[in-house]
């Protein structure tokens, strides 16, 4: 029986989408000066000292950890939300630290109570784990290319993705404010993914947490921010969620049953990395170059490149398969992800992370030359 239940779950996933990739990895790995791995947005630059010296001042922590975090940490979320974000009247009650923004995309729908005849909506390019939520959930699902078009009945989660994996298109501070109204006057969740807002280039992204979009009124509006990619640190699994105290607040007694915490040494590294902005400075300045070198490589070879105005990727086409690009650039030595993966709209497309070390995009530039 056990395996049965067990594959009655996994059936409800589709497959899993970066396992198509290898035999085109193996291609890239043997080219004669190695693979440019530029398909997984995963970082390759050093975790900034400071937050290293804080996990490892914190490394003598034999006790559990809270779900909620130490006020320290809270305090750390409250004040960047305030001061980057522009968010007001934050407080505890409005911040929740979660272990890693995929963990909670995944299982957001379940433990919001979400099952079979609720609908989970969103983007029609989008990172797959928002579709794999809605199935662990038999919650019904459906991707827009706006969300006021949608039907609100039984609409009970909307995601919002801005800067956008994978095409790095950035919502304007109209749209979410028009998207905002839409959902609150239909009783609707937004849930919005930010977390590529600190890597904008060519504007500026704006969270659902600014009073400009939200009217100073924090009410059914949830941001979900991670420091993965503005800190290096996908290896620590941080993030946290800022918004209405209403969801946030039974969504903390739910995964105090469920033991969902973040390591003491992780929250002690979270706060000496929300308290330092140097450090960001940096790292997006290593991500500006590499953009600008892999960017204009790519437009000499013939591809076209849409959106990527922020983000860690740019979104490219060749007007062909994105099958066939895949092939093309790996028998280059570079691997690169199918647009599919993130929906039938990006068939045509391939996204191109910046995550890799400088050395290696010189490589990629050379090949593509």
């Amino acid at each position: 029986m056990s395996q049965k239940a067990v594959s009655a779950v996994s059936h409800r996933l589709p497959t899993f989408p970066w396992d198509k990739l290898a035999p085109y990895k193996a291609t890239a790995a043997a080219h004669p000066d190695g693979i440019v791995d530029l398909s997984v947005g995963t970082p390759v630059d050093p975790v900034p000292e400071p937050v290293q010296k804080a996990l490892a001042a914190a490394a003598d922590s034999p006790g559990y950890p809270t779900v909620w975090g130490t006020p320290e940490l809270r305090d750390a979320i409250t004040g960047w939300a305030e001061r980057r974000l522009g968010a007001r009247d934050v407080t505890h009650r409005h911040v929740l630290p979660v272990v890693g923004s995929k963990e909670l995309v995944a299982w957001l729908p379940t433990q919001l109570g979400l099952g079979p005849g609720d609908k989970v909506a969103y983007p029609r390019l989008a990172y797959p784990t928002y579709e794999v939520g809605a199935r662990l959930a038999r919650a019904d699902h459906e991707a827009y290319d706006d969300p006021t078009e949608l039907d609100p009945a039984n609409l009970r989660l909307l995601w919002l993705n801005s800067p956008s994996n994978p095409t790095g298109r950035v919502l304007s501070r109209q749209e979410l404010t028009r998207i905002v109204a839409w959902a609150r006057e239909h009783g609707v969740l937004v849930v919005s993914d930010e977390c590529y807002l600190e890597l904008g280039w060519e504007t500026d992204p704006v969270s659902v947490l600014h009073p400009d979009v939200n009217g100073g009124s924090h009410e059914g509006i949830v941001a979900v921010h991670s420091l993965s990619k503005r800190s290096n640190l996908a290896g620590y699994r941080a993030a946290f969620l800022v918004g209405d105290p209403a969801v946030l607040g039974p969504l903390l007694e739910i995964r105090k049953h469920g033991g969902m915490m973040t390591s003491a040494p992780t929250q002690a590294a979270v706060v000496a990395a929300l308290g330092d902005d140097e450090h960001v400075r940096v790292q997006r300045e290593r991500y500006a170059a590499r953009r600008t070198a892999l960017r204009e490589a790519l437009l000499a070879h013939g591809f076209r490149i849409e959106h990527s105005e922020a983000g860690l990727y740019l979104w490219a086409t060749r007007d062909e398969s994105c099958w066939d690009t895949v092939a093309r650039l790996a028998e280059r030595g570079i691997l690169v992800a199918p647009g599919d993966f993130y929906g039938p709209a990006g068939e045509r497309f391939v996204r191109v992370a910046l995550t890799a070390t400088d050395e290696r995009v010189r490589a990629a530039v050379a090949r593509l030359a």
